[in-house]
């Protein structure tokens, strides 16, 4: 049996072909996709490659979906096909060391799912034991696909440690960025965001609910900016990077208060190198945390969110395409036209 993929082959070189449908073991679980989500991810990964989620070529690409349950092992219970369902991209071992101590997104046996951009996926015993779960009937496939998203901004707020009435800044206004806008919000954080792009300006405000938005196109000193808009000018409480540039991450340290936390949380390309002020983070006793990836508890809670429309990640959407359109979609992000594109197979 054949099926339609989107196929990794080299940074810059993806192609759609036909490829087989996956076989599954008595373990685990054959998804039918029915919608798909670009994400920032994606989009360095297609740039650059990537070390962890793409380990050999041709690869399967994509990881954010949701589907109905086509096939299962023999010895699966709790799924059966015509189920709608929505999948993380992976699971702890709940055998190493970190996930023994309950840092299970830390895990030493994490392996990354992918190769949603296809008709059919193939969920790992894993996943489908710990992060396989039930779409409620009143959300949409698209809606439920942002959960694995969400999940690691779900983590990064919680790790980053947000109480209610701090001002927290955001730079970096993707999918990633928005979400963490509206996370704070639902802390009672008075939240300032800032890009350059004025889509997702106007989304910090519109779905993140953003009390202040600064367009860095128009400033001349974005510090001078961000401390303005801070409690007697003494700077933000929290500040988050979710761009994933080294020049960001030494800047973040200057936004912040005495006391202030920093959430670095945009990854860099591997190997690049940051200098700080070592008096400022002793004395000024500045915190910085790093969040990666998620665990299955904030898989659920990350559901949950988007089953009550707490977060209405429908608003994220931008485009709905189908698969095959894979290239329009990557120029879109590129050309900072879109936010989220849903793909159909």
């Amino acid at each position: 049996m054949n099926m339609n993929a989107v196929m990794f082959y080299e940074p810059g070189l993806i192609k759609y072909e036909e490829t087989d449908v996956p076989e599954i073991s008595e373990e685990e679980v054959l998804i039918k996709i029915e919608m798909a989500l670009t994400c920032g991810t994606d989009i360095k990964t297609y740039k650059r490659g990537h070390p962890v989620l793409i380990k050999t070529v041709p690869s399967g690409f994509g990881h954010e979906f949701a589907g109905t349950v086509y096939k299962t092992g023999k010895n699966i219970e709790n799924f059966v096909p015509g189920q709608r369902v929505v999948a993380a991209n992976s699971a702890p071992c709940q055998k190493c060391y970190y996930c023994r101590i309950h840092e299970y997104n830390l895990c030493e046996n994490l392996n990354f799912l992918n190769g949603a951009f296809a008709d059919y996926i193939r969920i790992p015993e894993l996943i489908v034991k710990q992060n396989l779960l039930n779409i409620p009937d009143h959300i949409t496939y698209e809606e439920a696909a942002f959960t694995e998203p969400l999940a690691n901004v779900v983590l990064g707020v919680e790790k980053t440690n947000i109480k209610p009435g701090q001002t927290v800044g955001i730079i970096g206004l993707g999918p990633i960025g928005l979400m963490f806008v509206r996370l704070a919000k639902l802390k009672g954080a008075r939240v300032v965001a800032a890009g350059r792009n004025p889509l997702k300006l106007r989304l910090a405000k519109e779905f993140g609910g953003a009390d202040e938005v600064i367009d860095l196109t128009k400033v001349a000193d974005p510090k001078k900016a961000f401390l303005d808009l801070t409690p007697e000018g003494k700077g933000l409480d929290v500040a988050i990077e979710a761009v994933g540039l080294p020049e960001l991450w030494e800047k973040m340290i200057d936004l912040v208060r005495k006391g202030g936390t920093v959430n670095l949380f945009g990854g860099c390309k591997s190997g690049t190198k940051i200098s700080l002020d070592t008096r400022r983070i002793h004395y000024d006793e500045i915190k910085i945390a790093s969040t990666f990836h998620h665990t299955p508890k904030h898989i659920r809670e990350a559901l949950r969110l988007i089953s009550e429309r707490k977060v209405d990640v429908r608003q994220l959407i931008t485009h709905t395409m189908p698969i095959s359109r894979i290239d329009e979609a990557i120029r879109l992000h590129n050309e900072g036209k879109a936010i989220k594109i849903a793909l159909k197979p």
